[in-house]
């Protein structure tokens, strides 16, 4: 676990700032079919198999986590290329 942390922090920094959003948007993608699995397994475990359950449920949460957090960050960055509005002089605002 902390090597593949060491890893993906490195990795993630030689990445230039322009390719951030879609390289978030391709780990949306793979955290979104995590969801799907976790949600089968839950479906397909029942109340009978509840290590799976448990598993199942944990890997749903960090995968959820995982995709909320991506559209948030995503959200932020497109943000910082959005054009404010111009004030003018007359604008009594």
């Amino acid at each position: 676990l902390l090597l593949g942390s060491l890893l993906g922090f490195e990795l993630i920094g030689k990445v230039p700032p322009t390719l951030h959003t879609p390289l978030m948007s391709g780990a949306n993608a793979v955290s979104g079919i995590t969801m799907l699995a976790a949600l089968s397994l839950i479906i397909k475990a029942g109340n009978n198999n509840l290590p799976l359950l448990v598993i199942a449920s944990i890997s749903l949460g960090f995968a959820l986590f995982n995709v909320i957090g991506g559209f948030l960050v995503t959200d932020r960055m497109l943000a910082m290329f959005s054009r404010k509005p111009i004030k003018r002089k007359d604008d009594l605002r």
